[in-house]
């Protein structure tokens, strides 16, 4: 038995543990404006609030909503930025056989209420996640910009989406500074001393000749660009992107996103160094967003492996670095999930 709030409605669902969100959605709350389409994370038909931010209700289980409020596109009805959104979607013929609808429909209003007026080129960035097969998608982004560009006042007692509380600068001029929706925490423990390891750590430079994979092409003062690639056998991605650099004491955050093709990704990694016995403890906070195919790859278990592989032999190579030898820079996504499955 779980307990949610749905559409300001607590709920009590009886559902079996390996529930996900949208099925408890249909046939626990009779709620089927929620469509399930991909099951995977990819088509963005699911897409439901959680908390106020948006979500792939077919990658969430029941059980891990529970305690949490869920809106749901039946929730919108009086919703003032989703009525602006229905009459532009009407008034643009962004519609066809509706399908993607619900779940474009979240996603829009929170462009909306999280960019306010953006260019055509962000919004079709934003809606990677959220797939149509019918309209071609231009009556949709037309109707969200225009939406976005004269952006409805919301009444004085509806939620506000407010930033998290970081321990970093924020970090705004390059990504938006709101919730990311996956999380991993990790720690790694370095054979080196802990000023050996910070100098290395206060570097960007010196961190991407230690990141599988990762090559720095500018840094600017706060502003970082580079480009990270990755191999799945014969598979290849090169992600190109820009992002924000902020150091404090023995910590330090990395935000930004970016995108090889129909792929994108936003996130964030923060991280510090504490004592220990033998050397020093790096501690580390990956938070992230992928849309386009690779999307489908991130699911909890897969990713935490694939993020104590790539961390150990980051920290390996920083280990070498401090040494004053040579890190090893090929990243093959393959040999981090063959040694996962092994692991398991």
């Amino acid at each position: 038995m779980i307990t949610l709030t749905v559409n300001g409605e607590a709920r009590r669902l009886d559902t079996p543990a390996r529930t996900h969100l949208a099925d408890a959605l249909r046939d626990g709350c009779g709620l089927t404006g929620t469509h399930i389409g991909c099951e995977q994370g990819v088509c963005g038909a699911c897409t439901v609030l959680v908390d106020g931010k948006p979500a792939r209700s077919c990658l969430l289980y029941a059980h891990e909503a529970a305690g949490k409020t869920v809106t749901t596109i039946e929730g919108l009805d009086d919703d003032a930025v989703a009525e602006a959104l229905r009459a532009a979607f009407s008034r643009h013929h962004a519609l066809q056989c509706g399908y993607c609808t619900p779940g474009m429909m979240v996603t829009a209003r929170d462009i909306v209420l999280r960019l306010g007026a953006v260019d055509e080129e962000r919004i079709r960035e934003e809606l990677a996640g959220n797939l149509c097969r019918c309209t071609g998608y231009r009556g949709i982004v037309r109707a969200i910009a225009e939406v976005a560009a004269n952006r409805p006042v919301l009444p004085a007692a509806a939620p506000r989406r407010e930033a998290p509380a970081v321990a970093a600068p924020v970090l705004a001029t390059v990504a938006p500074a709101v919730e990311l929706p996956n999380r991993i925490e990790h720690q790694e423990a370095l054979a080196v001393p802990l000023e050996a390891a910070w100098a290395i750590l206060s570097d960007p430079a010196r961190i991407a000749a230690c990141l599988p994979g990762a090559a720095l092409t500018r840094h600017e003062g706060a502003v970082l660009e580079g480009t990270f690639t990755a191999s799945l056998g014969p598979i290849s991605a090169s992600f190109a992107g820009v992002g924000e650099w902020a150091v404090g004491d023995h910590a330090g955050s990395v935000r930004g996103r970016g995108r090889d093709g129909a792929n994108a990704a936003e996130g964030q990694v923060e991280f510090h160094l504490t004592p220990a016995p033998e050397g020093a403890l790096l501690n580390v906070v990956l938070s992230w967003r992928l849309t386009g195919p690779l999307a489908q790859f991130s699911r909890p278990a897969l990713l935490r492996g694939l993020v104590a592989g790539l961390a150990g032999q980051f920290a390996r190579n920083l280990e070498r670095a401090a040494r004053g030898e040579a890190p090893a820079k090929r990243l093959s996504l393959w040999a981090l999930i063959r040694a996962w499955i092994f692991g398991r």
